[in-house]
């Protein structure tokens, strides 16, 4: 019996589907990114920041950040003949990613070469980096973050290794560090029975004869394990102190550095985040004796810093793949983008955008080498308070943006289920809601100075806004309040007055460098009468025309 073909397979065309959202520059189609840019003395970055933005909108760097993300990091802790290797294997994607970020100085851009808006030259070239994929920006932001502990305590290990971190090559395999044409750094702090509190840490340095130490312990969270060398904290019979260990010594021996298993998380998943022990590993004092904290709290606040720029690439991402998806999809008989409930969702979500990006460029000129005092003194506070804020806005926001794309968002297709899932770990990397703060107090309490030139920064703003000019005045009165109270009052204000300052510094960088439209409606929808906990609760009368084409 002969069987018959069906007459055909067809059973409907695809129609109103957004296209693919690929070689759009991401630079170029970012108005308030190339504003800042150029606002901060970085207009001399335009050409690599265009290049940069055109490379990571392709589609094949996008398909690079699926298949770092899907085809995860794989732990071997042995060769096929026995022998212990500790090795983690990536796809080869995510070191084409990395690569391309090391190549244009996503890493160590503004240390090799400072000058007034090198840091925010290098902020947007990270944030396009990690917008697309931002897994590999751990280690990115590492090798960032180690250079000024080595450069201010330790000029013998500057000498050796900044040459090293500043170079724009990249190999992942593990060898000699001098062998390779570049190197990345990690960071291993804490423990598990410690976490936050390092001073518990229990992982033992004991001195050797040729003058470096031998480490034994372990930590809880060590990411990036196949970095060339890491900034590990261990107690010596001083207290607490800072060690360089390389993952590969000098001569090619590899070091002690026992990968337990690779953590199981929630995101971040194209980031090898791992339990490492240590046992006799070599190690290279950092720093004095007992100052350990004292020797690496630069790099952490570098470190923070990058996570106000990871959360702030992720605002991005979601928006610009939000927006793409409501300007070309109709339904009920209209473009969802021109119906007013979905125009002022699209709208909000540009604002906490914008808002993210003024603040985290303004950030970035206050930490280029030319900052006198007062900046210094600007961007101690500011650092953690923005790293507080917008560290915390960010899962809403994807999930917002995500819910714009419907179902197609909830779907591992699109990018922006993978950034719901991204974006909370900005908020817990190097320090949680509370660490953060409380080190808003801590900044208060140690360093006056830093509430007067905070206080200052946003000043700058008075009297343009009623709104704005209520809110300063709402803030200088919490603050001394919050002076007169104990500790653990203190405590229980310690949130509310660090959302308080990012409202209000936002607010001032808005009103100083953003259109009236995007200023006025982000006053009214963040400190005004109507302000509402939601997105897309925008006043009648809001210029949305004016804030989306700036996306």
């Amino acid at each position: 019996m002969t069987a018959i073909a069906p007459s055909g397979f067809r059973t409907h065309e695809v129609f109103n589907q957004a296209p693919p959202r690929v070689d759009v520059n991401e630079y170029t189609s970012n108005g308030p990114l190339v504003e800042g840019v150029a606002h901060y003395d970085a207009d001399w970055a335009q050409q690599e920041l265009t290049e940069v933005g055109a490379l990571v909108g392709t589609e094949s760097f996008q398909h690079d950040a699926e298949l770092a993300n899907t085809i995860t990091p794989e732990f071997h802790s042995h060769d096929k003949w026995g022998n212990r290797i500790d090795e983690v294997e990536f796809h080869p994607a995510y070191h084409r990613i990395i690569g391309a970020a090391v190549s244009h100085g996503a890493h160590t851009s503004a240390w090799a070469d400072p000058k007034p808006g090198a840091n925010v030259a290098r902020a947007a070239s990270f944030m396009m980096f990690a917008q697309i994929e931002p897994g590999h920006s751990c280690p990115i932001s590492m090798t960032h973050s180690v250079v000024p502990a080595l450069a201010e305590f330790s000029p013998e290990l500057s000498q050796l290794w900044l040459p090293r971190l500043y170079a724009r090559g990249y190999d992942g395999a593990l060898a000699a560090p001098g062998d390779k044409p570049g190197v990345l750094f990690g960071m291993a702090m804490t423990e598990k029975q410690g976490g936050s509190d390092v001073r518990a840490n229990t992982t033992r340095a004991a001195a050797n004869a040729d003058g470096t130490w031998s480490l034994t312990g372990h930590k809880w969270f060590c990411s990036a394990p196949m970095s060339d060398g890491f900034l590990i904290l261990a107690q010596s019979q001083e207290g607490l102190s800072c060690f360089l260990v390389p993952r590969v010594l000098e001569d090619g021996t590899r070091n002690v550095f026992r990968i337990q298993r690779l953590k199981d998380k929630l995101g971040n998943k194209s980031n090898a985040s791992s339990e490492i022990e240590l046992d006799g590993t070599i190690g290279h004092l950092v720093g004095e004796p007992g100052r350990g904290v004292r020797t690496i709290i630069e790099m952490v606040s570098r470190t923070r810093l990058d996570c106000v720029y990871g959360s702030t690439a992720g605002m991005r991402q979601a928006v610009a793949e939000a927006l793409w998806h409501v300007r070309n999809r109709a339904a009920f008989g209209a473009t969802l983008i021109d119906q007013p409930a979905m125009t002022s969702v699209a709208a909000d979500l540009a604002l906490e955008s914008e808002a993210a990006t003024a603040t985290a460029l303004r950030l970035a000129r206050a930490h280029d080498e030319d900052a006198d005092d007062t900046e210094r003194a600007f961007r101690r506070l500011a650092t953690a308070v923005a790293k507080y804020w917008i560290c915390k806005r960010g899962p809403h926001h994807a999930y917002e943006a995500l819910e714009c794309l419907g179902g197609n968002g909830y779907t591992e297709a699109f990018p922006l289920a993978r950034r719901y899932r991204e974006q909370p770990v900005m908020a817990v990397w190097e320090g949680s809601g509370n660490v953060i703060a409380l080190d808003v107090l801590r900044a208060m309490t140690r360093e006056p100075e830093s509430v007067q030139a905070f206080d200052a920064e946003l000043a700058k703003a008075r009297g343009a806004s009623t709104l704005f000019d209520a809110h300063q005045d709402r803030m200088r009165a919490a603050l001394a309040e919050l002076a007169t109270l104990d500790q653990a009052q203190a405590q229980l204000r310690a949130r509310s007055v660090a959302a308080s300052m990012a409202l209000g510094l936002q607010a001032s960088l808005l009103l100083r460098t953003a259109p009236t439209a995007v200023a006025e409606a982000f006053l009214a929808a963040r400190l005004g009468e109507a302000r509402d906990l939601e997105y897309g609760s925008l006043p009648a009368g809001t210029d949305f025309a004016a804030i989306l084409d700036r996306h």
